[in-house]
């Protein structure tokens, strides 16, 4: 993972992310966007686990549901993004292995 795609990652997932977990994903993802979309979907799961409101009559209220639509559209936009190491020109990349050229003998 380059520097580049490093930067693109911490900025879709913020720096607090810890670049050795993201090293790790890519190393097994072998994408950024893949990286992105997977972590942003731990912490969708992770907050569906919970109950997204809690109530306690007249001492508090929690409403997880805003972080819970703001997890989908950061997700949506990730979706859509092209990360650094995405090929967006329609090129193919080919990886061929060389073989050395027969030569004939008279």
């Amino acid at each position: 993972m380059d520097p580049a795609v490093l930067a693109w990652l911490q900025a879709q997932l913020g720096t607090a992310t810890d670049p050795a977990d993201l090293q790790d994903r890519y190393t097994r993802l072998g994408a950024a966007k893949a990286v992105a979309l997977e972590v942003l979907g731990e912490r969708r799961a992770r907050l569906l686990a919970d109950p997204l409101q809690l109530t306690v009559n007249g001492v508090v209220t929690l409403d997880q549901s805003n972080n819970l639509t703001g997890l989908e559209r950061q997700i949506a936009s990730v979706e859509a993004a092209t990360a650094p190491d995405d090929i967006t020109d329609g090129t193919e990349l080919v990886i061929a292995p060389l073989r050395r050229a027969h030569r004939w003998h008279r």
